[in-house]
């Protein structure tokens, strides 16, 4: 069965993204584009264009063209988007990266990428200097001064003349970030022109912003989240986006509260932070009119306690980097609005359930490997055809790798990932709803959840759990067994001080994996 969107489909902008990301410049004037929350440094839509010209120029005199590519290796800062759209304008690629990457990690994107110049900023050089000098980088541009590094205030002294590339919005890549890593090397995802388009421009549909919304944009750039439902949709609508360099709490609630920020785009551990951190109760967070969570699965009872406490709307969605963003969001208030699920599928996409041993379409409620098909799923993996035609199949269909479910309604649930499904005797035990039912427990303040190598069966859950209070080990395991079905039993636990993540939110379970293999077999 095929599922799709009860909305009818719409016409996705035509052209490039900069033109289309652009397009209400001109009668915003003076408004803020984008602004960093902690010093109020702006840059208005009045003078984004003009920037994103200058930027295109200083990068056009040193011989960059169409299909090169811009690694940009910084936090969230407005120079951010001019450097984005501005290797847009002259038809380059960005390869965003993940501001946490080792040296190591830095020098197999920039190598896979093919990367000619690098914008980052001094405080990274550590890692990227060495990384740019093993790979051949021609230049180093920074965001203020370092040796041996082109500033970027010298890379805008131009005249902003150089000609804009002529494009293919259909063909010609615009963005390629790196696939999370949770499991082997990092996978350059090719995204192009209307990759982009598409996935905003739908996205948009489902909850429209305001005039005088302004977004605060948490989560990273270099993360397809942070990259098309941030950077690049806010832009596109608008819209005010406050950014800032890096995550902390008190900072986050303050911004939020001074600059009156009513859209927030989060993951679950700061809904967590939200729902539960005394300080928030601090702050006055009134302005917020709504919270999107995605990037992972995200509890009923969490998602309805964090809502309750800021006093506003909370919805989830679901997408993918391969998907160049979100492929169902939930509509805040409809009849489609169901607390816990990701929402139906977008407009202009399609999306089914697959058996994953058979490979055969399921009905609703059924669970399976969940396939999305549209406008916005990739080109492919950038030098690796074969994961190319293991995740896109010859209909066009690309297989997430996550396992979920359609209701009656055609709501979709995630439930968890293929690969980290516990197989516990012949029984499927998903991880994510084991986290899900320990952070209702009132002395947990985090928790990830592993398949533990076991000699009888196979593998058994072990929970790892963050400590908010006084809580023992075989009180929490009995607290489990009363509320999951006998194979769900959460079988062995560790506490620990945290729960490793990415920077975009996910629990890096592989890590937690490796450790406890280790664990058994010493």
């Amino acid at each position: 069965m095929i599922f799709t969107s009860k909305l009818p489909d719409i016409a996705i902008p035509q052209g490039n993204l900069v033109d289309v990301v652009l397009r209400h410049c001109g009668e915003l004037g003076d408004k803020p584009a984008l602004m960093d929350g902690p010093s109020g440094r702006a840059i208005s839509y009045a003078q984004l264009p003009a920037m994103v010209r200058r930027f295109a120029t200083g990068l056009a005199n040193r011989g960059f063209g169409k299909g090169d590519v811009l690694a940009i290796f910084m936090p969230n800062l407005p120079e951010y988007g001019v450097a984005f759209l501005g290797t847009a304008y002259l038809g380059g690629v960005n390869t965003t990266v993940n501001s946490l990457y080792s040296t190591d990690d830095l020098i197999h994107q920039f190598k896979d990428s093919g990367a000619r110049f690098l914008l980052t900023i001094p405080d990274f050089l550590d890692r990227a200097r060495p990384a740019a000098e093993a790979t051949g980088i021609e230049e180093i541009f920074v965001l203020g001064q370092a040796e041996n590094c082109t500033p970027y205030a010298d890379l805008l002294n131009n005249a902003g003349d150089a000609p804009q590339a002529e494009i293919d919005p259909a063909a010609d890549m615009v963005a390629m970030p790196y696939s999370s890593g949770t499991t082997g090397l990092a996978k350059g995802v090719m995204l192009s022109h209307r990759n982009l388009i598409a996935n905003f421009a739908l996205a948009t549909q489902v909850n429209p912003q305001h005039e005088g919304d302004k977004m605060f944009a948490v989560l990273p750039f270099f993360h397809i989240y942070g990259m098309t439902l941030l950077l690049l949709l806010a832009l596109y609508e608008g819209v005010t986006l406050l950014t800032a360099p890096r995550f902390d709490l008190e900072q986050f609630l303050q911004i939020v509260q001074d600059h009156k920020v009513t859209l927030l785009s989060l993951v679950p551990p700061i809904v967590l932070a939200l729902a539960r951190h005394p300080i928030v109760d601090q702050y006055d967070l009134s302005a917020v009119r709504l919270i999107t969570c995605g990037a992972a699965p995200l509890g009923v009872d969490l998602e309805a306690e964090c809502a309750k406490r800021i006093g506003c709307g909370i919805i989830q969605g679901y997408g993918l980097t391969e998907v160049a963003g979100a492929s169902h969001v939930r509509a805040l208030g409809s009849e489609l609005d169901v607390p816990g699920s990701v929402g139906p599928v977008l407009q202009n996409t399609e999306s089914k359930v697959i058996d994953v041993e058979t490979g055969a379409a399921l009905g609703p409620n059924e669970t399976g490997e969940v396939l999305i098909r549209g406008p916005h799923v990739m080109l492919g993996y950038l030098n690796n055809p074969e994961a190319t035609a293991a995740t896109i199949d010859e209909d066009g269909w690309f297989h997430s790798g996550d396992i979920g479910y359609a209701d009656d309604n055609g709501c979709f649930h995630i439930v968890d990932r293929v690969k980290e499904l516990i197989k516990y005797k012949a029984y499927q035990v998903a991880p994510a709803e084991l986290e899900a039912l320990l952070l209702t427990h009132d002395a947990v303040a985090d928790a990830a959840v592993i398949p533990s190598p076991d000699e009888e069966a196979g593998e058994v859950p072990k929970a790892f759990v963050v400590r908010s209070g006084e809580l023992a080990e075989q009180d929490l395991i009995a607290w489990v067994a009363e509320r999951v079905a006998p194979h769900k039993k959460v079988r062995r636990l560790e506490f620990v001080a945290e729960i490793p993540k990415s920077a975009s939110g996910k629990i890096l379970r592989r890590l937690l994996v490796e450790q406890e293999r280790a664990r058994v077999s010493a």
